[in-house]
């Protein structure tokens, strides 16, 4: 396993050294787990499953993350994994096709959107960072509770198939998600936004006649969200907050029929759904802390912000925190002079650009929330919105590549994290 510690047998009490413990195996956890491995710090990753495999999950690989990977010498090989490349979104709002985003315009390589299954992209980055000999995964394990010495937190219970036992360490990373075991048992509460909206998830398999790459179809009453999966759809319908019982009781077809109404060209797949067994509740929350830190623990990823699927933007947040807490904590751990200062000093460098996404995705859903709201367009569109749509959308397609696929605050690497190895 790598520089970690093990002592103790199964009676005594199973004991884990290292420097860092992050718990959870996700984008965040992996990232920062592989970062501070290559810069030669021990740290053990806990995930509780054991796989990666879970559906529906956010499976969009952007620019920046791909500049990451360019960073780290692992771009070509991550891209020779199946995946498909989407450079330009469109949405349909009351049947008019708005050419809404082209990422195109960001600087070459980096210039489009991957779309590949978390569990693919999970595993990629499991296997490179299983090359330094520093870095361990405990799949099959979960974090229970923290130890503590005084005010600090000094490591996890965890249990595994054998039983429990401690990690003990330097630092404690929570990275376990908005239902995050490790914040819980330290007491950090997250701010709720309250979100007036679910999405249902499905898989559809691809029309006949395949459309354009479009992000989002909407008319009045319906939002239905698509993105091509290679080999068929992952459809998301967004539904008012817990309605999901009231959509059931009306029955499958009803179902399919708004869905078909809406995203006219799956109207001759959304048969395929044959009852709603076949149909996911994703319950759309978001939600940050206030404090990201204790002495000796850090929070990243959904467990300090929970991110709406709008924009499909939670991976590529989770993995800029994972690159910010590397670059700022590395130092300090190689030479043992970590203090709570820098701990807070990721969230003052992570809390900007994750304040101002949020803030879009609370305004979008002001929007779509909004039972009696009005179409966005006429169908047709009006003289005076057409005119709106010929000074609006440029606007859009010069921003939009830039927020949705860099972010507000896009990481870079530091040298002291890339070490000796090709970039």
């Amino acid at each position: 396993m790598g520089g970690t510690a093990y002592s103790g047998g199964m009676e005594s009490g199973r004991i884990v050294e290292t420097e860092v413990c992050i718990v959870g195996g996700g984008p965040a956890g992996i990232m920062l787990g592989y970062l501070l491995a290559r810069a030669g710090i021990d740290v053990v990753v806990l995930e509780k499953h054991a796989d990666f495999f879970r559906d529906f999950r956010g499976d969009t690989i952007h620019p920046s993350t791909l500049a990451l990977l360019g960073q780290l010498g692992l771009r070509e090989e991550f891209l020779r994994l199946p995946h498909s490349e989407v450079r330009t979104l469109d949405a349909v709002l009351n049947g008019t096709r708005i050419h809404a985003i082209d990422f195109s315009v960001l600087p070459a390589p980096d210039d489009f959107l991957a779309f590949m299954p978390q569990w693919d992209f999970l595993n990629f980055l499991a296997g490179e960072a299983a090359q330094f000999p520093s870095f361990s995964l405990l799949m099959n394990t979960a974090a229970t509770g923290v130890r503590r010495a005084g005010a600090a937190v000094t490591g996890v219970t965890a249990t595994d198939a054998d039983g429990g036992f401690e990690v003990r360490a330097r630092l404690t990373v929570a990275a376990d998600g908005r239902g995050s075991t490790v914040r819980a048992a330290t007491g950090l509460e997250p701010r709720e936004f309250g979100i007036g909206i679910d999405v249902l998830w499905f898989a559809l398999p691809k029309p006949e006649r395949v459309p354009a790459s479009t992000l989002a179809y909407v008319d009045r009453d319906s939002f239905v969200l698509t993105i091509d999966r290679r080999d068929h759809y992952q459809v998301g319908q967004v539904i008012a907050k817990g309605h999901f019982e009231e959509i059931q009781a009306n029955g499958i077809e009803a179902f399919r029929s708004r869905i078909a109404s809406t995203a006219k060209p799956f109207a001759g797949v959304v048969g395929t759904l044959s009852s709603f067994d076949d149909v996911k509740l994703l319950s759309v929350q978001v939600a940050r802390l206030n404090t990201w830190y204790r002495p000796g623990l850090l929070c990243i990823g959904d467990a300090a912000h929970a991110m709406s699927p709008a924009f499909g933007v939670g991976v590529n947040y989770a993995i800029q925190d994972a690159v910010a807490a590397a670059n700022r904590l590395a130092a300090a751990l190689l030479t043992g002079t970590l203090t709570e200062a820098d701990l807070a000093a990721v969230q003052r460098r992570r809390l900007p650009p994750v304040r101002a996404m949020q803030a879009l995705q609370l305004r979008l859903h002001e929007v779509i929330g909004r039972p009696d709201r009005e179409p966005v367009l006429a169908n047709p569109p009006t003289r005076r919105q057409r005119a709106a749509l010929r000074m609006i959308v440029p606007v859009v397609r010069a921003l939009a590549p830039r927020l949705l696929g860099r972010g507000f605050r896009p990481e870079t690497i530091d040298d002291v994290v890339l070490g000796p190895h090709p970039r």
